[in-house]
């Protein structure tokens, strides 16, 4: 996810929508650069988040299949933040696929992809992520076992890949392996740090 450093802070932006696609591109591929001369390896996946703004605008999806074929072979994660028409899904949907491009839905069960809002939308998309630091940062941790066991439920019912966000000690471990959930991120695994050319 795009993070900006303020005196050795890392955030999330205020707005997404401050750098353009094309520039979100342009630092994509960058990265994507520096991860094949670091390691050597190219198996590595870079995700890229779309709020519903970007999403909607028609210039995106050229942007996002032009990255694709520039970082080849790294693979390419599209995450939707924000629930979308389902019109717009199937065409992402669609088109993405053709380019061997994954789709997710982001936070499910929070903001705007509640489950009213993205339920039609899930026999499109490869993955949802439940993310349990909405939870927390809504007062509302006791919600979380509860609220991903329902979200298991749907990502098995519709054949989805399933990641747990927000994974921050032992018991959030405890509590993926309990749902077999094996695709967790959070800051147990690591902080945002910069990368130094």
């Amino acid at each position: 996810m795009l993070r900006k450093e303020d005196n050795g802070t890392w955030h999330l932006p205020d707005d997404f929508t401050e750098l353009s696609i094309a520039e979100q591109t342009k630092l994509v591929e960058e990265t994507a650069e520096s991860l094949k001369e670091a390691t050597g390896s190219i198996d590595r996946v870079i995700s890229f988040n779309l709020n519903r703004e970007q999403a909607l605008d028609p210039l995106t999806l050229g942007e996002i299949i032009a990255l694709k074929k520039r970082i080849t072979p790294i693979s390419l994660t599209i995450e939707l933040t924000e629930s979308m028409p389902l019109n717009i899904i199937k065409e992402y949907s669609s088109l993405l696929h053709q380019y061997d491009i994954a789709l997710v839905l982001d936070d499910v069960g929070t903001g705007s992809n509640t489950f009213e809002n993205i339920k039609h939308t899930l026999p499109y998309v490869d993955r949802i992520k439940f993310a349990m630091q909405n939870f927390r940062m809504a007062g509302k941790p006791e919600k979380i076992p509860e609220c991903l066991s329902f979200w298991v439920h749907q990502a098995q019912k519709y054949c989805l890949g399933m990641v747990l966000e927000g994974v921050e000690d032992g018991n959030d471990q405890v509590l993926a392996q309990k749902f077999g959930i094996n695709i967790q991120q959070g800051y147990l695994y690591g902080k945002p740090a910069a990368v130094v050319a």
